[in-house]
């Protein structure tokens, strides 16, 4: 593979992570702040490595049994293309060839850990939601041979978005810890595409009403962020198996912010990664 396709930096990482070949095990665990990871640190039982280049902060050490990592993605499915494609190389690729490793590897374990906003209002803020899928009206997977690309009522002005399932075993280990699950709107920005009218006002009147009201694959749209549905769709691709959990802040419908945020997300932290780390 020409060296202009497959970027590494001269110790032979990942371009943007800077991991190398046997610094990615099986389990990853992704959050979107850097400063975040400072949340997972006290469950670890040894660290061997924390490093951070640019918005990509890498943790890595051991819970119990299990060997992770825990890595910063930033915002966006933008940053999702670099860190599940990178992931896969330092895990599944040899490096110093730029080839695939010929030894088949079980499939590289996804965790996202984020926040997000409900769209409905019989969602409780400081609630925990599992995406069993998603929706993405990001671009991300148009850039990918991929065919799931549904049509939404009364959303005919806009793109259609792709769906995509989650890890159907991370779904039912994760299952007991979820109060909520349904499908997950992942948006491409944080105020008019996420339906936001200040300070400018967002294109759609009652964007959030009507994704609120659709139902798919007999599911019911429960939620909003900014990665899930890149994480499922090209995590899918790369043979990964992923799972997003949401702590609720923000209910979009009754217009309320949760006022301990952070003591919500560590919960969330504490009994995901005590999930994670059991088998």
């Amino acid at each position: 593979m020409p060296s202009s396709e497959i970027i590494l930096n001269p110790d032979l990482s990942v371009y943007h992570l800077h991991l190398k070949n046997g610094e990615v095990p099986r389990k990853v665990v992704t959050v979107g702040d850097p400063d975040r990871l400072d949340w997972l640190i006290p469950h670890f039982d040894q660290v061997y490595s924390d490093q951070q280049f640019r918005e990509f902060r890498s943790l890595r050490g051991r819970i119990g049994q299990e060997d992770m990592l825990c890595i910063s993605t930033g915002i966006g499915t933008d940053n999702i293309d670099i860190v599940l494609n990178e992931l896969h190389l330092a895990y599944a690729w040899d490096l110093s060839k730029r080839e695939p490793r010929s030894e088949a590897l079980p499939p590289l374990q996804v965790l996202r850990l984020g926040t997000s906003g409900t769209l409905r209002e019989d969602i409780p803020i400081e609630s925990i939601l599992m995406s069993e899928a998603a929706l993405g009206f990001d671009y991300l997977m148009h850039f990918y041979n991929w065919s799931d690309f549904r049509k939404l009522e009364g959303l005919d002005a806009f793109p259609q978005p792709y769906f995509t399932w989650g890890s159907e075993a991370l779904r039912s280990q994760f299952r007991p810890m979820a109060q909520h699950s349904g499908i997950t709107v992942t948006a491409n920005g944080f105020y008019g595409p996420q339906g936001r009218n200040v300070p400018l006002k967002a294109k759609k009147d009652k964007w959030l009403e009507i994704l609120a009201v659709q139902d798919l694959e007999a599911l019911a749209i429960t939620n909003l962020e900014m990665e899930t549905a890149g994480i499922y769709a090209l995590g899918s691709l790369l043979n990964m198996e992923c799972l997003s959990l949401s702590a609720i802040l923000a209910n979009r419908r009754t217009q309320v912010f949760s006022k301990k945020p952070e003591t919500i997300v560590k919960g969330m932290i504490a009994q995901a990664l005590e999930i994670y780390s059991a088998e």
